[in-house]
């Protein structure tokens, strides 16, 4: 079988390249040049959410099934360099070649790591390939909207249209699964302002885990699984997650088990 990998990813305000852009003076906080850019952001936009060249990247986390197992985690170590995660994310492409999944992959968590990895010269060469090493890749990339190497499960699921689109969350707990863990995306910047990257790592992991019980879901409405296949699948995920350390872990079984 094709492995199948599960991303996604976490970002704060890239403070660094904001004082480069925007000439803050040395002695501003890290948290007042990111409230600067937020305000100016929403006088322009009516929203703080920074564009894409300015999140810096601060977890990526991982869901691999592939062969008999299925493996969630979080790639590099706490605080470990953004161009270390970048490269270790498509580094996992170039070995694997996986079918990825995301949920707003092709909207935000793609196009966000192709800036950064242009920011740090990383190098991901089967990830960009359009079919001149690979013939096949000519008709199944990472990089089309349409194709299946890379599936947004949000975009598809709306049809393509932005206007159609659910949140993981909400759509998660409508089928039973615990949606989101612990915190949500608009606590990502003041977590990490006090220290909890570690929180950060685990809130991604869950995501991962959630987008993929989606996506399972989504194997089954398309006939790929049948109930006992995904009655397998699921079983597989809940023995994993088990056996792995974490009180996120811990948390999410039990709203699991709570809403089955």
């Amino acid at each position: 079988m094709t492995p199948i990998l599960v991303f996604d990813i976490e970002t704060v305000p890239d403070v660094a390249g904001l004082r480069r852009l925007q000439n803050h003076p040395a002695e501003r906080t890290d948290a007042d040049v990111a409230a600067a850019a937020f305000e100016a952001r929403r006088q322009a936009t009516g929203s703080d959410f920074l564009p894409l060249h300015l999140q810096r990247v601060v977890a990526i986390s991982c869901a691999l099934r592939e062969r008999e197992t299925f493996r969630v985690w979080s790639l590099g170590d706490p605080g470990e360099s953004e161009a270390t995660l970048i490269q270790r994310f498509f580094d996992g492409i170039e070995r694997y070649t996986p079918q990825i999944v995301s949920w707003n992959g092709g909207g935000f968590d793609l196009p966000v790591l192709h800036y950064r990895g242009l920011v740090h010269g990383i190098a991901a060469s089967r990830y960009w390939d359009l079919g001149e090493d690979d013939r096949e890749f000519k008709w199944n990339n990472y990089i089309s909207r349409y194709h299946t190497r890379h599936l947004d499960l949000m975009d598809l699921l709306a049809l393509y249209q932005p206007r159609a689109s659910a949140p993981l969350d909400g759509l998660a707990q409508l089928m039973g699964l615990p949606g989101k863990i612990g915190m949500d995306g608009s606590q990502v910047w003041p977590t990490y302002l006090a220290g909890g990257i570690d929180a950060i790592r685990n809130y991604c992991e869950t995501d991962v885990v959630n987008t993929y019980l989606v996506f399972l879901r989504f194997q089954r409405m398309r006939g790929v699984l049948d109930l006992d296949g995904l009655a397998r699948e699921e079983a597989l995920v809940r023995e994993t997650l088990t056996k792995l350390a974490g009180d996120h872990w811990r948390e999410f079984l039990g709203a699991w088990k709570a809403s089955a």
